[in-house]
């Protein structure tokens, strides 16, 4: 078998970007104009437990308060949950009941 035919099976374009996979860290230098969700490719919540961010009622939520305060895209994450009107967990380090009480104050 030569090297050829080893690789005859691979596809030419077998390169996926990392960030069409959601590789936390990775992330374009202009951002991505096709995805306005390409900031979650670096939010710590993608990278620990997601039960943590959405609590059972009446379930506490300081541990994904916690890890949204050291997120660099908690105010994308926040942004996010304002404009698509997110009823449930807790998104750029706001409960659901916090984020009404912004919307009311804007």
């Amino acid at each position: 078998m030569n090297g050829s035919d080893f690789h005859a099976g691979v596809p030419e374009d077998w390169h996926v970007d990392p960030v069409s996979l959601g590789v936390p860290g990775v992330r374009r230098p202009d951002g991505d104009e096709e995805n306005p969700l390409s900031w979650q490719v670096d939010s710590l919540c993608a990278q620990t437990d997601p039960e943590a961010f959405f609590p059972e009622k009446g379930g506490s939520t300081r541990e994904a308060k916690k890890i949204c305060g050291s997120c660099e895209v908690r105010s994308q994450c926040l942004e996010y949950a304002l404009e698509n009107d997110e009823r449930f967990g807790i998104w750029g380090g706001l409960s659901e009941r916090e984020r009404r009480k912004l919307r009311r104050r804007a």
